[in-house]
């Protein structure tokens, strides 16, 4: 007998949404937790913010709007960290404030807060639309192939920068990509996780993986699983408990990264 919850064409589209992202989501959180650029998942997020402000201001279609400001948020904070001498977190916290207060300013000059708005913010999966699933699917895609096929390369310039550029790699040309192939995951998951949580999906799965200290590619696979684990549990509460799904993801990986905590500790301890 198949389970009510796959009897809604709404959550089978919100579960192959939510498979992408638990995919996508950890593997690029991995190198920005190793290069410790785990804030600018969060930088984007609020970027984004941005784009479905104008959005929803302007009847175009959020989703496009946020993955466009995502990437030139992207693009723009690697350009800017590479002309200037101020520090990554100061760069950051530059696009986040102001992006979340041009965001704001909109969303007032638009009358406010409403409910599109807030499903954005937290996640919704009553919103994830057919077209959702196609764009979402197209650019998983192809955020996944970028990710197999330059998998050595990112993982070289995530732990030793220094040491790439001196091997010869386009640092810089690389660390674009990964910025921009960020930005896209950000958008891609904004539906299913909403805005303000997305940079949790991205990293605490990663770091739960990491209390396993396995190898690095090992670590990514637990990664994924802890992340899909998450996102499958957190619809079913979602659905049945009737609350919002990105809240109940992250809460689902905020316990399974406790629950390695104290695994690791009880271990330690015996």
């Amino acid at each position: 007998m198949i389970p009510s919850i796959f009897q809604y064409e709404f959550m089978i589209r919100a579960f192959v949404v939510g498979l992408i992202v638990g995919v996508i989501a950890p593997v690029i959180g991995m190198f920005l937790i190793v290069k410790r650029y785990s804030l600018f998942a969060d930088t984007l997020a609020h970027v984004s913010l941005l784009g479905i402000a104008i959005g929803l201001a302007t009847g175009t279609q959020p989703i496009i709007a946020a993955a466009a400001f995502a990437v030139l948020g992207a693009v723009g904070i690697d350009r800017l960290q590479k002309r200037t001498k101020l520090f990554g977190e100061s760069v950051l916290a530059l696009f986040l404030s102001g992006s979340l207060a041009l965001a704001t300013v909109i969303i007032g000059l638009s009358q406010g807060f409403n409910v599109s708005l807030l499903n954005f913010l937290f996640g919704s999966i009553t919103t994830v639309r057919t077209v959702d699933l196609y764009f979402i699917s197209i650019l998983g895609a192809v955020v996944l192939g970028v990710l197999l096929l330059l998998y050595k390369e990112l993982f070289f310039i995530s732990f030793d920068e220094e040491a790439a550029k001196v091997s010869g790699l386009p640092v810089g040309r690389i660390g674009l990509i990964l910025v921009v192939l960020a930005a896209v995951t950000v958008s891609l998951s904004i539906r299913t996780v909403g805005v303000l949580l997305i940079g949790a999906l991205m990293v605490i799965p990663g770091i739960t993986a990491m209390q396993l200290k396995k190898s690095f590619r090992t670590t990514m696979i637990y990664a994924v699983f802890f992340s899909l684990l998450s996102v499958i549990l957190g619809l079913f509460i979602s659905f049945y408990l009737g609350l919002a799904s990105g809240g109940s993801i992250v809460l689902i990986a905020m316990a399974l990264f406790l629950l390695s905590l104290l695994t690791k500790a009880g271990s330690g301890g015996a």
